[in-house]
């Protein structure tokens, strides 16, 4: 996968992003995206080559692999960056529908005319478009975490399984190469994945505070501008 083109799409979103959906953006990219290309994949590459288990019998290490590790920990992770980034057209999307209806607008009744003061400012359907955005992004990394803890039970890497499965003549030990470092990518790319639940739940809280902020501001103005035409009344 071309993860620079990934990460040139995911530039737009930025500019339409708050604070937190800033550094949401940049804990993926470096936190998750790098770490995963660089090392990431690396310390996986031998996992299926060097489990090894203490029997001669063909196809038993296969199978038992096959048994305990039935997704990749790295074909995972790249399955939640490219569904947990997804939402986050949404929004870039939305504004590209903005600019093209204020193009037509000003062609239709001249440049001066503005259908929109900042097709990319959040306001009305892209409020509410950003919002679902941050839900189903939230959304996402928790049920892909659910699935990792399911399929392996935990997020540790034990350096030993055993595994009764046929055609394995009873019960073998097999062994995990490299679990340590395993372990500490499981652990930090986990923990990447917090933060960014984390960011995400922040950022909702947020909007919508700005957003009644601003409903109790156009509350008071309409209250004194209503008390003011009867005074004048």
């Amino acid at each position: 996968m071309d993860w620079s083109k990934f990460q040139g799409l995911l530039s737009g979103v930025n500019k339409y992003s708050t604070g937190f959906g800033r550094i949401w953006l940049s804990v993926v990219f470096v936190f998750r995206v790098m770490v995963f290309v660089v090392a990431a994949e690396r310390v996986w590459s031998d996992d299926q080559k060097d489990f090894d288990c203490n029997t001669r019998q063909p196809g038993c290490t296969n199978v038992c692999y096959n048994y305990f590790f039935p997704i990749s920990h790295t074909r995972l992770w790249a399955l939640q960056l490219i569904f947990v980034t997804c939402p986050s057209f949404m929004v870039v999307l939305h504004v590209a529908y903005r600019e093209e209806r204020e193009r037509k607008y000003q062609a239709k009744h001249g440049n001066d005319v503005h259908l929109y003061d900042n097709p990319g400012q959040k306001h009305g359907g892209l409020w509410w478009t950003y919002l679902l955005s941050l839900f189903f992004k939230t959304i996402i990394e928790v049920a892909f975490l659910l699935l990792l803890h399911l399929i392996y039970n935990n997020f540790d890497m034990p350096r030993r399984v055993k595994c009764d499965m046929k055609p394995c003549p009873n019960m073998v030990d097999c062994y995990i190469a490299r679990p340590t470092e395993k372990r500490v990518f499981t652990y930090f790319m986990v923990g990447a994945s917090v933060i960014c639940v984390v960011l995400n739940i922040s950022e909702i809280f947020y909007l919508m505070a700005m957003r009644g902020q601003k409903l109790s501001h156009r509350g008071r103005l309409r209250t004194s501008r209503v008390a003011c035409s009867e005074q004048r009344s």
